[in-house]
């Protein structure tokens, strides 16, 4: 038998972690002498050996019950060969004799009780079954993961018999990207806060016909931002959790364009006035990326093709924007959405390495979308007089004709950019262009 002497420890502070503790190292059918001053102390530990599964023998005389050599709460375990893991004198309750660093509390005066603890194996046969969600780290994934490991922590011993997960992209190689621990890592830095990374207190004297100009963009940037947040979110809830890293690279991603989506609005507000227009094309633009369900296919539309031209947008702003606060807006938000696209990238990459049909339906998915819009206006004209008006600074003949050329280069950049991006993923050079003069006039 081994002992445990609780003291004055009851069951309402903490009692059962001791013993639970004490009976780890005890195998089934042996027995620990449990003892203490705590008035009910036998009463729960009868309770508490019922839940658990153990059998409770209580003292024959608990009024005369004395211990020799206790366990205290600062010492080890007890041993499963009845010494007192560690602790000096006799082990057994009754026994004879108290030595070394029992001393004066060795031989404890006064009325205790408790009872026998005889252990059963209801905590082992709970976890018989049990098995690890992969291990903690990204070279722990497993490429698919049991459903039934449902929220559980990836690299915990999880439980048989919990419920099953209804997470539909359960296939490391239909969300992963090797990179996405590092840009995760990176986005976690780089978070920056809207009341204080923009000068919103800035002087500055902007003409009412370019503070219209710029109204009129920060409203299209705000309608297609709503967009770029909902897509992330919407794949966030259906990822495994396994996939630990892709999940808080989206919900970092949706809250970037949460951020976006304020620092905009309130650049188009801030000297009193209404917001510009929306118009149907660009809606329905819009619409088509939430309409698509695939992960890879919905981050190719969205992050490779739409905010990679943003990116191209973001720095035609930058250099062209008629005051700091919307310069300092943009250039944020262009950090951001340079993220979302090298993730977009990055598991576009990896997933075609795999997989030689991603060509095709990316292709598809174009040509989709591209159909699907074939009718609309694209670009709100709003919005295209709007970037001539600030790229050309001024409103003579001469400038206006600059900034309509300056955004025939914004559009030409863009193309520049989609078919590189597209030569990435593995595109010949001539599907490449082909794919890019497909993309929504919209920009996103």
């Amino acid at each position: 038998m081994t002992p445990l002497d609780l003291a004055d420890l009851g069951f309402e502070h903490g009692a059962h972690i001791l013993i639970r503790r004490a009976l780890a190292d005890l195998a089934p059918g042996d027995e620990l002498v449990v003892t203490g001053t705590a008035p009910a102390l036998a009463v729960h530990l009868a309770a508490w050996c019922r839940g658990e599964g153990h059998r409770f023998v209580p003292p024959d005389d608990p009024a005369t019950t004395r211990v020799r050599g206790r366990i205290t709460p600062d010492a080890g375990p007890p041993g499963r060969d009845g010494t007192d893991g560690g602790m000096s004198g006799s082990s057994a309750p009754g026994g004879s004799g108290s030595t070394g660093s029992t001393g004066a509390d060795g031989d404890i005066p006064g009325p205790r009780v408790g009872g026998r603890v005889v252990r059963g194996r209801a905590d082992l046969d709970r976890w018989a079954g049990a098995e690890r969600a992969g291990g903690p780290g990204p070279g722990g994934i497993v490429r698919r993961p049991d459903p039934r490991w449902g929220l559980a922590a990836r690299g915990a011993l999880v439980e048989p018999g919990g419920p099953a997960l209804a997470s539909d992209l359960a296939d490391r190689d239909v969300v992963w990207a090797d990179v996405a621990p590092r840009l995760y890592a990176h986005a976690a830095s780089a978070q920056w806060d809207p009341a204080a990374a923009v000068p919103w207190d800035a002087e500055f004297d902007v003409p009412a016909e370019v503070e219209a100009a710029v109204v009129q963009v920060m409203t299209y940037l705000v309608e297609n931002e709503q967009a770029a947040l909902v897509v992330p979110a919407r794949l966030l809830a259906r990822v495994h959790p396994h996939f630990r890293e892709v999940l808080q690279l989206l919900a970092v991603q949706a809250a970037d364009e949460a951020r976006h989506m304020e620092v905009f609005t309130r650049r188009a507000l801030l000297r009193g006035g209404e917001m510009g227009t929306s118009s149907a094309g660009g809606r329905a633009s819009l619409a088509t990326l939430l309409a698509e369900p695939d992960f890879s296919l919905a981050s190719f539309l969205l992050s490779v093709l739409g905010e990679g031209a943003f990116l191209n947008l973001l720095s035609f702003l930058d250099r062209h924007a008629p005051d700091p606060v919307t310069r300092a807006a943009v250039r944020l938000a262009r950090q951001d959405e340079a993220r979302h696209v090298a993730f977009g990238v990055a598991h576009l990459e990896h997933r075609s390495r795999l997989d030689p049909g991603l060509r095709g339906r990316l292709r598809g998915a174009v040509e989709r979308r591209h159909d699907a819009l074939r009718d609309t206006a694209g670009l709100n004209a709003d919005v295209f007089d709007s970037l001539v008006v600030l790229a050309a600074g001024e409103w003579t003949p001469a400038a206006i004709a600059s900034g309509h050329r300056a955004v025939r280069r914004l559009r030409a950049d863009m193309d520049e950019g989609r078919r590189h991006r597209l030569e990435r993923l593995g595109f010949p050079p001539d599907e490449a262009a082909e794919l890019s003069a497909l993309h929504t006039r919209n920009f996103m």
